[in-house]
């Protein structure tokens, strides 16, 4: 199985102003000088971290989700960015995962930040997703899913994990630098696999900072890239060989434990 490419578009964003946003984020995708497989971008990469539903809120063939779609195709590449989307009466922080044919996966963050009144603002997931991308088996979540081991546990059934890449995109403060710094590391080392996570840096609406520090890490909880505090954008490659040979050689998923979810 081929290696994956994954491009981390680290970046601020203009509080609540989806046009420049996307205009500033065309730039940036565009400066990807290689050939990449899946283009990260933060949580609510066209608004920042708001709770005004009813002013940002958009529909599954909205501005945000054509432009996506039109960027996936341009790069040949999967994008992957959450969006405030509304259905009905409620609305959603949804992970949209646009493919260059055009086909969407989504998934509604399921941790719902209280703190910031998250939870009583958007609906939460009941389900996952596991995508397949040029057969690397990827799991996407959303930045507070991230302190949720339960939620994030690499299911070992009939001698093959359930994903390969693990990934959390975040609008993650500056003030809770060391656990965004840590927790994808226990949570590469205890799912023997892959984690990307991808923050945002500068100043928010509310006056909130943030710092990037966004990351790479392999199966042994090896930090293979972190990002500094400033725009970048960073292409890394990752290796299914050896993921492989490390399942192999330590295959601790078969003694795994064996659980199911429950409401």
């Amino acid at each position: 199985m081929q290696d994956l490419n994954i491009s981390f578009i680290q970046s601020t964003i203009k509080w609540e102003d989806r046009n420049t946003n996307l205009e500033h984020y065309s730039s940036l995708i565009n400066k990807i000088d290689t050939a990449t497989d899946i283009i990260l971008l933060p949580e609510m990469f066209p608004t920042g971290f708001s709770m005004d539903v009813t002013k940002l809120a958009e529909k599954m063939d909205g501005v945000t989700i054509n432009w996506m779609t039109k960027m996936a195709f341009s790069m040949k590449a999967s994008i992957i960015g959450s969006v405030i989307i509304s259905e009905g009466d409620r609305f959603y922080n949804r992970l949209l995962l646009v493919h260059p044919d055009g086909s969407i996966q989504t998934y509604d963050k399921r941790h719902l930040f209280r703190m910031a009144h998250e939870d009583q603002t958007y609906t939460p997931s009941t389900n996952y997703i596991v995508v397949d991308i040029k057969g690397w088996k990827v799991r996407p979540f959303v930045c507070y899913d991230l302190r949720f081991p339960v939620w994030a546990r690499n299911k070992y059934i009939n001698g093959v994990w359930e994903y390969d890449l693990a990934i959390f995109i975040a609008n993650w403060p500056a003030s809770r630098t060391i656990p965004w710094q840590t927790l994808p590391i226990a949570r590469a080392i205890e799912n023997q696999s892959y984690v990307a996570t991808l923050n945002r840096i500068g100043k928010d609406g509310k006056g909130l900072d943030y710092n990037g520090d966004s990351q790479l890490i392999d199966s042994y909880g090896e930090v293979i890239m972190r990002m500094e505090n400033n725009e970048q954008v960073i292409t890394r490659t990752i290796s299914k060989s050896k993921l492989d040979k490390h399942r192999k050689d330590f295959p601790v998923g078969l003694d795994a434990d064996h659980f199911e979810l429950k409401e």
